[in-house]
C-alpha cells in the first residue's frame, strides 16, 4: 500500500480471523429442530420408502412403452358396435400421433445432415 493513503477511509485489515466468543451454552435451536425433524420425519419415510422399492426392485415397470392391442378397423365394426367405433378411432389416434413423430424425426435428421454436410448432403447423407 502506498504510504499516502488515509487510514480513516482504508482502514488496515485484521492480522488474524477474529475468534468467536461464544455468548452462550445453549445449543442453537435451529441445530435442534433440524436434528429433531430429521430423525421423527425424515428418517422413518426415507426408511419406508426403501423398504417398499426394494420389495417392488423385482417388478420394473415401464410405462412409457405401453402397448395397446390392435382392434379392427373402422371398417371392419359391425353396424351399431359404437364400443368399437371408439376403439378404432382412438387406435387411428394413436398410430396417427406416432406416424407424426416418426416423420419429425426423420426431418432433424435430414435438417441435420444438411447442415451438417452443407450442398453435398444429396450424396453424403442416407436418404430416400
Amino acid at each position: 500500500m502506498p504510504s499516502d493513503y488515509d487510514k480513516d477511509a482504508y482502514p488496515e485489515p485484521p492480522r488474524q480471523t477474529p475468534i468467536v466468543d461464544k455468548q452462550t451454552t445453549l445449543p442453537n435451536p435451529a441445530l435442534i429442530l433440524t436434528k429433531l425433524f430429521y430423525y421423527s420425519v425424515d428418517l422413518p419415510v426415507t426408511t419406508f420408502r426403501e423398504l417398499v422399492e426394494g420389495i417392488h426392485s423385482g417388478n420394473k415397470y415401464n410405462y412409457y412403452h405401453q402397448k395397446f392391442r390392435r382392434v379392427p378397423e373402422l371398417t371392419e365394426c359391425t353396424e351399431g358396435d359404437y364400443t368399437c367405433y371408439y376403439e378404432a378411432e382412438m387406435q387411428w389416434r394413436r398410430d396417427h400421433k406416432v406416424d407424426q413423430e416418426i416423420v419429425k424425426v426423420v426431418q432433424e435428421r435430414l435438417r441435420a445432415c444438411q447442415q451438417r454436410e452443407g450442398t453435398s448432403y444429396h450424396q453424403n447423407s442416407n436418404h430416400s
